[in-house]
């Protein structure tokens, strides 16, 4: 937790020192009003910001204090009790999803260091066979954090190398098997129907599988974020979200909007280029980050 808050540290500067201006306000009115724009510009959606502010109202008048309300609220939306199985020991097979560019190859990289610190043995799967280079980079991540990697030629169907990743889980014994999907333009239909194809291959196989499906999303783009979560979604079942480039220009709130309005929860947040530069999400400890 010493790296997230280093990591985070202008971000929960500036959270803190807007909100500190805010609510030096007198009145309730002009608290609400620059609340308001000030929760849009930290990347929270219209919709949620109205829905918190509505609260915030609503309890004030009956006599409680603002600041304490405004940090209630949004713990209680991030507060999403989901089960994280890459805090499980059990064994589980997981679909990495995500548009070209967010980070995905690079945490299911993480993902599976993470994951052998905790002694889990870790197969990777290279299903990303629309880029030529999709294969050989998770490979690379395979040979240096020493993951065997199934792979396939580029072009090759991603479903037969998933079946092919399948088999060697079973056959080996693996704990947990860490599917990286190429990466997709959300609007087009027919790619995301492949995720459709990928999952009915594992659930041949393993009728309760996959267990995770993760979105990762690529906190600086903004509400760009909600419409990518929002066609995923109808795809491919999500269990939760990876927030990659915390550390760069974001500002917070699209971890609020995610969970508010598909009531899914972060489950890990990147927070730095560093193979160990991820953290599992606590909802305690970013509401306690943000309001200090």
């Amino acid at each position: 937790m010493k790296i997230f808050k280093e990591k985070l540290k202008t971000l929960s500067e500036n959270f803190k020192r807007g909100l500190s201006s805010i609510f030096s306000k007198g009145d309730i009115e002009t608290i609400v009003e620059e609340l308001e724009e000030f929760l849009i510009l930290s990347d929270v959606s219209l919709d949620v910001t109205e829905e918190i502010l509505s609260g915030l109202k609503r309890r004030v008048r009956k006599g409680e204090n603002p600041q304490e309300v405004l940090k209630e609220e949004i713990k209680s939306i991030l507060d999403i009790r989901t089960k994280n199985y890459f805090l499980s020991e059990e064994k589980f097979i997981s679909l990495i999803v995500g548009v070209n560019g967010g980070g995905k190859t690079t945490s299911v990289a993480k993902l599976g260091y993470f994951l052998k610190k905790n002694e889990r043995k870790v197969l990777f799967a290279a299903a990303d066979t629309f880029r030529a280079a999709g294969g050989i980079q998770l490979e690379q991540w395979g040979e240096k954090l020493d993951i065997p990697v199934i792979s396939g030629e580029k072009g090759a169907d991603p479903s037969s190398v998933v079946f092919n990743a399948l088999q060697s889980y079973k056959k080996n014994n693996f704990d947990v098997l860490l599917i990286d999907t190429a990466g997709r333009v959300h609007t087009k239909e027919n790619l995301m129907n492949e995720l459709g194809k990928i999952k009915k291959v594992i659930n041949k196989e393993f009728h309760d599988e996959p267990k995770e499906v993760l979105l990762v999303l690529d906190a600086t783009i903004g509400q760009n974020a909600i419409v990518q979560a929002k066609e995923f979604m109808k795809f491919s079942g999500l269990t939760g979200i990876i927030l990659t480039k915390m550390d760069g220009t974001a500002k917070g709130g699209t971890i609020i909007s995610i969970a508010r309005e598909f009531s899914l929860s972060v489950k890990f947040i990147g927070i730095g280029e560093g193979i160990e530069d991820f953290l599992p999400f606590s909802p305690e400890e970013y509401s306690r980050f943000l309001f200090g």
